[in-house]
């Protein structure tokens, strides 16, 4: 019995560390009971994750530094059950420190349909919690968020996200067409600079244009937001070309939001979501690699926005 004891000692940090990989109550409970005999009820278990409520407001309104080099704005989708079954997003901003380190910023959850108003409400809250500066912003192609994000950091490159540009590129072309596609493609994104990448872009409507018109049309929309990379340095190209940064935190995500199926309501899906982003990391392995990947980036970022990441605190 005594060794029974001892492992269960911390049992409410076993169990939000089951929730936070996306198991339910009903399978922690079973969890619980098949590998050390323990009897606890769903009604404790949920009553132990409803702690992380208060920590997770706390986390949600927590100060933030003055400026970030970077910010990636990404969505993770989950299924609420809100009547019915849906696909709700869950936006989650993700930032890297001016020494080199990760920064989760916050979480919020949409309904898909989200416009300038939601989008300058997300950034206001950020700027209220001490962002005064971001140098660039990398996002998908959001409606409304390049329009919110001039109004509260006028200085900000708004960058889509090449990744996601490309696989929506691939949503209108034939299986047969996805290796041609592709190399007609990469001279665009890898081009030294704008005028060059506007010549190649002529080259591939001229070629594809008749066969795949919304590809043209996707590329001919997403343009403005495509175009600031290839004004910087290569290092700054590397890091901020894509939203990749952000997708190791998304890939834990989702693990844990599939694991789960679909949640009752919004506060569920935020919490398992937020859970699965305080587990992420548990020895700091991690962000000793991001501080050594980003020491290049961060010299360039220095150089391309001089005196923007010191800047004089009031």
């Amino acid at each position: 019995m005594r060794k029974r004891q001892r492992r269960l000692t911390g049992v409410e940090d076993m169990v939000i560390s089951l929730s936070a990989k996306g198991l339910t109550t009903g399978e922690i409970q079973a969890h619980l009971a098949e590998v050390y005999g323990a009897q606890v009820s769903r009604q404790t278990i949920s009553t132990i994750t409803d702690k992380v409520l208060d920590a997770m407001g706390e986390w949600q309104n927590r100060p933030l530094d003055p400026v970030y080099p970077v910010i990636f704005l990404d969505a993770v989708h989950v299924k609420i059950r809100d009547g019915k079954v849906a696909n709700r997003p869950v936006y989650v901003a993700l930032a890297v420190t001016v020494e080199g380190t990760r920064d989760i910023l916050g979480l919020w959850a949409g309904d898909g349909g989200e416009g300038a108003k939601f989008w300058l409400q997300v950034l206001t809250e950020l700027k209220n919690r001490g962002v005064e500066d971001a140098c660039m912003v990398v996002c998908d192609g959001l409606k409304g968020l390049p329009d919110a994000i001039g109004q509260t950091w006028p200085q900000a490159v708004v960058q889509t996200c090449v990744i996601h540009l490309l696989r929506n590129s691939f949503r209108y072309a034939g299986r047969q067409d996805y290796d041609a596609i592709a190399k007609a493609l990469r001279p665009i994104h890898t081009a030294p600079t704008e005028a060059a990448a506007k010549a190649r872009f002529a080259e591939f409507v001229q070629e594809w244009g008749g066969k795949y018109p919304a590809i043209v049309r996707l590329w001919d929309n997403a343009w403005a937001e495509f175009v600031p990379f290839l004004a910087f340095d290569v290092e700054i190209r590397k890091v901020v070309c894509s939203t990749n940064a952000i997708e190791s935190v998304n890939a834990r995500i989702r693990r844990a939001v599939r694991a789960r199926g679909h949640f009752p309501n919004e506060q569920a899906a935020l919490k398992c979501v937020y859970l699965a982003v305080m587990s992420l990391d548990p020895t700091g392995a991690g962000r000793r690699r991001w501080a050594i990947r980003w020491k290049p980036a961060l010299n360039a970022f220095e150089m391309t926005f001089e005196g923007r990441l010191n800047p004089t605190r009031k």
